[in-house]
């Protein structure tokens, strides 16, 4: 809808529909992989989604390169977009369903037949038994809004939100959306600064993806803050 907009209202109406979609989606892949990921590879596979969302903005880099010269061609780099969203609306209809869904759910045969797909037959009873005891001790299936706040999910609640909260307000998003006009700022051209956003951004979702299972998540979490921290000057904000 972007892409074929008219005036302001059209260009809203498609960004609110496209952030709905990206509201939506990155949280739901990224527990999609986390639950039919083994255990002993879980956080390299989640960390193939951050790697996806660096490839994606490299692309959206390059794509967007000729809208100075060519007139219109913002419109290209929306069109762009529609590709990666088709091709993740097909193969989905083709990828297994999450066992974790399915035997919360009570379908256990399901959750088999699902776990053989992914694991192959002979590795069925082991994953089975450790899915049985990961959710046994649940006494609900569902969570009251109220409970996330003052239940017994709260620190949860808060430790997750804390960081979600802290990895925005470290500055990424500034570093993205305003890397042009700084750097064009400090005479350095708008091109080369923006790909060498996106560079660091790319090698450091590589760096944590071959070393999530080895290092730790906390290790990583505060060598990442700790490096948002510094500034170039050598000084921390």
């Amino acid at each position: 809808m972007s892409a074929t907009a008219k005036n302001l209202w059209g260009m809203l109406l498609g960004r609110l529909f496209v952030g709905t979609g990206m509201g939506i989606g990155p949280p739901v892949a990224a527990l999609y992989v986390a639950e039919v990921s083994p255990a002993y590879v879980r956080g390299t596979y989640g960390s193939c989604s951050q790697l996806a969302t660096c490839l994606g903005l490299m692309g959206a880099l390059f794509i967007g390169f000729p809208a100075k010269q060519i007139e219109g061609w913002w419109r290209m780099c929306f069109w762009a977009s529609v590709a990666p969203a088709a091709l993740l609306t097909l193969f989905m209809e083709f990828s297994v369903e999450s066992p974790h869904w399915l035997f919360k759910r009570g379908r256990g045969a399901d959750a088999e037949a699902e776990f053989e797909k992914l694991l192959g037959g002979p590795y069925v009873k082991s994953a089975m038994a450790k899915l049985s005891k990961s959710q046994r001790g649940d006494e609900a299936d569902t969570v009251k809004l109220s409970e996330l706040f003052y239940g017994r999910h709260r620190k949860v609640v808060f430790m997750g939100s804390s960081l979600f909260a802290l990895q925005q307000l470290s500055g990424i998003n500034a570093v993205f959306y305003f890397s042009s006009t700084v750097f064009k700022s400090a005479g350095v051209p708008s091109e080369s600064a923006n790909i060498c956003v996106g560079i660091a951004n790319l090698l450091g979702s590589l760096f944590a993806l071959v070393s999530m299972d080895k290092l730790g998540r906390k290790a990583l979490l505060i060598a990442s803050f700790s490096g948002s921290g510094y500034d170039y000057s050598g000084n921390f904000r």
